[in-house]
């Protein structure tokens, strides 16, 4: 494969670390631009590696990134504010990220150049009873982050060189560990406090595993030409699960959990959906990692080493 110069923005993040790391084993080089706001140290084993360029800075420095993306062939804007609590915390900041940088990257960008952008099932909302969201669906997002990350998406579909993931809720380790997604953080109450608390159990969700992430944009960047121009779910087909269904699975594998139903509670976060995974899967991509053996891997991470409970922010 032809060795690509890839700018990752927000690579030292949950997914980016992850993608930054797996795209520098197979070859590319990989420029990341990060402020560092959270994990200081989730690239550092990159920093011997050869083809990998660290900068630390702002994703709104608007003269640095333009320098940075001139001789780039891959471009992926992973750099956000994440989740619905921090959002509506910081609106302001939250559009610049999320939207205005996107907005100004498509208006240097080249009409050659590739992008490929992860937008989340978020924007689907609450979807319609025992129907699948498709990527024809309609978009409902229920959340300032939401909302930024669909508008972002409306207007990426326009330059033509662009692929647009909608990510499942994502889960398993990574370099920057966030323990408030959705599996992570009801693995971590089920190793820690021994119990798992649901309100509002029967809302579903789908889930996939974020080496599969990382694999999903490799898939893209190899698939490119057939791909570009359009809209993908990707998630596991096998994991489109309620709470309570989540909760009995980390039951099965964290012995002794007990699971609380909170009746009298409200949950704020609304989402409610099946998706379906198959226009991704047709072009060949099958993610590999299971929602068990995601469950499995964060048991045995969760009780070997200890991690800071972050607030749920799934």
């Amino acid at each position: 494969m032809k060795r690509l110069n890839i700018l990752v923005t927000g690579g030292a993040g949950y997914l980016g670390s992850i993608i930054s790391t797996k795209l520098i084993e197979i070859g590319h080089n990989v420029t990341v631009i990060d402020i560092l706001e959270f994990n200081k140290t989730s690239l550092s084993h990159l920093f011997v590696k050869k083809g990998f360029k660290f900068i630390k800075a702002d994703v709104r420095d608007k003269k640095l990134l333009k320098n940075l993306i001139k001789k780039k062939d891959v471009i992926i804007p992973l750099a956000a504010l994440v989740g619905a609590p921090l959002c509506d915390k910081y609106p302001k900041k939250t559009k610049e990220i999320n939207y205005d940088t996107i907005r100004y990257i498509l208006s240097i960008i080249k009409p050659y150049q590739k992008m490929i952008y992860p937008n989340t099932n978020s924007g689907y909302g609450i979807g319609k009873k025992n129907n699948f969201c498709d990527e024809k669906s309609p978009l409902n997002p229920i959340s300032l982050y939401g909302k930024t990350k669909v508008d972002a998406e409306k207007i990426i579909l326009k330059h033509k060189n662009s692929v647009v993931f909608r990510l499942a809720t994502v889960f398993g380790y990574s370099f920057r560990m966030r323990t408030d997604l959705l599996v992570n953080f009801l693995v971590n109450k089920a190793v820690v406090d021994g119990e798992i608390k649901l309100f509002e159990p029967h809302f579903r969700r789908n889930y996939i595993h974020v080496l599969d992430v990382a694999n999903a944009f490799i898939f893209a960047i190899k698939n490119f030409s057939k791909m570009k121009g359009n809209i993908y779910n990707v998630g596991l087909s096998t994991a489109n699960l309620t709470k309570l269904e989540l909760a009995k699975l980390i039951k099965k594998y964290v012995s002794g959990t007990k699971i609380k139903i909170i009746k009298n509670r409200k949950d704020p976060d609304k989402r409610d959906y099946f998706v379906s995974n198959k226009k991704i899967e047709k072009l060949g991509f099958i993610p590999s990692v299971s929602i068990e053996d995601g469950i499995k891997e964060l048991n045995n991470i969760y009780s070997n080493f200890n991690f800071k409970q972050n607030k749920n922010n799934y």
